[in-house]
């Protein structure tokens, strides 16, 4: 009986090994090779910058697509993506780099607190119970939420603004921080020739004199910007305005309009002061005509005193 219970097993364990071996065959997926050769190149930090879940999927996806227009790895920049065309016998994509930008300028000099949060340390949780420690339901809250979701240290919180702050040398555009920001203050925007930008640094939907009164550097939705750019780059929309990077040719005359100073300018050089003008000098009379004038007088004086 138990040589019999034995064979039984074996006869069952053959069948359903091949039965499992005819079904890997049936359903076997073919990986193509240069998937894996693509996902060594990338630096492996799976930070879901290019717009996939991780450097897999984005190899898979640089397999599979026709062209490397529009992808980009962050964090490998352009030589990584030289490798990557180098070895899939395509071109390198045109991408422009990105950075990311805090749209908020609400300091704690400009925008006072009203309140004390007693709660956990954290954005998301501040967010979810109420506006925040000031009038402005908008701004940036600054207890660090986008510094722990950053993998490369390049952002961090300014002690005495109580701002977010970006370090451009760091940062990747990986947009992990503005994920993580639950007010939507993070945005990724063109980097921009010698990483100069121009941004509205508000967010502030409320009617200007509420935002005014709550922000002192709230823009105040007033159009003054919008009416100034001569390329239609910047929309008023929800009583804030918003510059179109894409649209954008740096002038910078939007930020000299602008009464609140909610317009920011990085990396730019200082303005030129305007010289004052020259006091205009009257011209030097002739010296005949003065003469003349001398003559005359003393003429004058004679035939008084006659």
């Amino acid at each position: 009986m138990i040589l019999i219970a034995v064979i039984s097993l074996g006869v069952i364990g053959i069948i359903g090994a091949l039965l499992l071996y005819v079904a890997s065959k049936k359903f076997e997926v073919h990986e193509d090779p240069r998937i894996g050769q693509v996902q060594e190149v990338l630096p492996g930090a799976n930070c879901g910058g290019c717009g996939f879940a991780g450097c897999a999927g984005f190899a898979g996806a640089c397999v599979k697509a026709d062209s490397l227009d529009g992808m980009l790895c962050p964090v490998g920049g352009t030589t990584v993506m030289a490798k990557i065309a180098a070895i899939l016998g395509k071109e390198a994509g045109s991408a422009e780099p990105k950075i990311a930008v805090v749209r908020c300028n609400g300091t704690c000099a400009a925008r006072p607190k009203t309140n004390h949060y007693d709660g956990v340390k954290s954005c998301a949780v501040a967010s979810s119970l109420y506006g925040g420690e000031t009038n402005c339901t908008f701004g940036c809250l600054g207890y660090g939420d986008c510094v722990k979701a950053c993998n490369f240290d390049a952002i961090h919180i300014n002690p005495e603004t109580g701002l977010a702050e970006v370090d451009e040398e760091k940062c990747t555009a990986c947009g992990a921080c503005a994920k993580a920001c639950p007010k939507g203050v993070i945005e990724l925007r063109k980097k921009g020739p010698k990483s100069r930008r121009i941004f509205v640094s508000c967010i502030n939907k409320d009617k200007g004199a509420v935002a005014r009164k709550a922000c002192a550097n709230a823009c105040i939705g007033c159009g003054k910007c919008a009416k100034e750019c001569p390329f239609g780059a910047i929309t008023v929309e929800n009583n804030v305005a918003y510059i179109d990077y894409t649209k954008c040719r740096m002038c910078r005359k939007c930020v000299a309009v602008c009464p609140t100073g909610a317009i920011h300018e990085l990396n730019f050089p200082p303005r030129k002061e305007a010289e004052p003008k020259a006091a205009v000098e009257k011209p030097a009379a002739p010296v005949e005509a003065k003469s003349a004038e001398n003559t005359t007088t003393k003429v004058k004086e004679e035939e008084i005193k006659k």
